[in-house]
């Protein structure tokens, strides 16, 4: 799997509440700050309609599905960056996520404690993205040092490499995030090393109440993270950790009652899988499962991602499309109408592939 996401926000906005809809983890919830003191971690399954298809035309049992790794770490307070609250314990937890979801308070709950006074989505992002600048700005700071030092002993990849991180540290002290930093994609390789939090992908996520009044600040999110870059979502938390409780069955039920596809936190993975340039594929040689790649990836390299004697003795890959399956109903037509094809280990896997590794051990 592999692929890991950060739910980041202001103590008491309803991360955890997110967190344990998400993964029934039964995070502690409570009306304090700092009620989650260590990270949890929940293993979430992709919704992949496809996969229940593939697995009923295979005839096989029990598929499984690709899947993303959540982290509800603590609530982030002014002054983070410098060692507030829990902040540096916190942004340690962030430093190696691959995208964040920034959760932000868009209800009012008297019973509740808002640690900033009151609802004010765009004022309590900007607190958490000022921390979260100042950190990177120090890191950098430290890395623009190391660098500088190597240039001077005339290592020209690094004097190459200072050069680009004086103009990240320029970005963020006008206060932009590395993420909104425009640079070319060999730039963004290097950046990964640092640890940098701002260059990361970010979801900011609504967190409303069922009160209409609330759904306008969705929008305003809205607006800001386009601004960003970003993507954006509206959740009500309550609501979704109440669907996330029932049986499967009845869970179709109540949201079909509500005129719903999918439910918020469905939207969220979708919308977490597509942030980070994720395909799906598949393979059934044996037992049905759904892999997680990042576009672009060559077929030997996502064997070795399976497993590593996948990658060394890579022969061929047996490809066919998941569309192709779906309309002639089986493989074995498949084969007959020649949609069965023999790819090397530089052929790019595509989403909805469904692929047999040839290899020998």
């Amino acid at each position: 799997m592999g692929f890991r996401c950060g739910i980041i926000g202001l103590p008491n906005v309803g991360k955890s509440t997110i967190f344990n809809a998400l993964s029934g983890a039964g995070a502690a919830m409570a009306n304090y700050p700092f009620c989650t003191i260590e990270s949890n971690k929940g293993i979430v399954p992709v919704p992949d309609d496809r996969l229940v298809t593939i697995a009923e035309l295979l005839h096989k049992d029990n598929p499984i599905p690709t899947r993303i790794e959540f982290i509800d770490v603590a609530g982030l307070v002014a002054g983070a960056s410098k060692g507030e609250g829990l902040g540096n314990k916190f942004l340690g937890h962030i430093r190696n996520v691959d995208a964040l979801v920034h959760v932000v308070r868009c209800f009012s709950n008297d019973d509740v404690a808002h640690i900033t006074g009151a609802v004010d989505p765009i004022r309590d992002i900007e607190i958490i993205n000022t921390e979260l600048l100042l950190a990177d700005i120090e890191i950098l700071e430290r890395a623009l040092e190391k660098e500088q030092k190597l240039t001077r002993s005339g290592d020209k990849k690094a004097a190459a490499k200072a050069e680009a991180i004086m103009r990240w540290i320029d970005h963020l002290n006008g206060g932009g995030t590395l993420r909104s930093l425009a640079m070319a994609d060999e730039e963004r390789v290097p950046i990964s090393e640092f640890g940098v939090i701002t260059g990361k992908p970010a979801i900011y996520l609504a967190n409303i109440d069922e009160d209409e009044s609330s759904r306008s600040y969705s929008d305003i999110i809205s607006d800001y993270a386009a601004a960003q870059g970003s993507s954006s979502l509206y959740i009500i938390g309550k609501l979704e950790e109440e669907i996330s409780e029932l049986p499967a069955s009845e869970k179709r039920e109540y949201l079909a009652g509500m005129g719903l596809a999918e439910s918020g936190l469905d939207r969220l993975i979708r919308t977490a899988y597509r942030l980070l340039d994720l395909i799906t594929y598949y393979t059934a040689a044996t037992e049905l499962q759904a892999w997680t790649l990042h576009a672009g990836t060559g077929a030997a390299k996502a064997a070795g991602n399976i497993h590593s004697d996948f990658e060394r003795g890579f022969i061929r890959a047996e490809v066919y499309r998941y569309d192709d399956l779906a309309a002639m109903g089986s493989e074995k037509a498949v084969k007959e109408h020649g949609l069965l094809r023999s790819e090397g280990k530089d052929y790019i896997v595509q989403d909805g592939d469904i692929i047999k590794y040839l290899f020998n051990v």
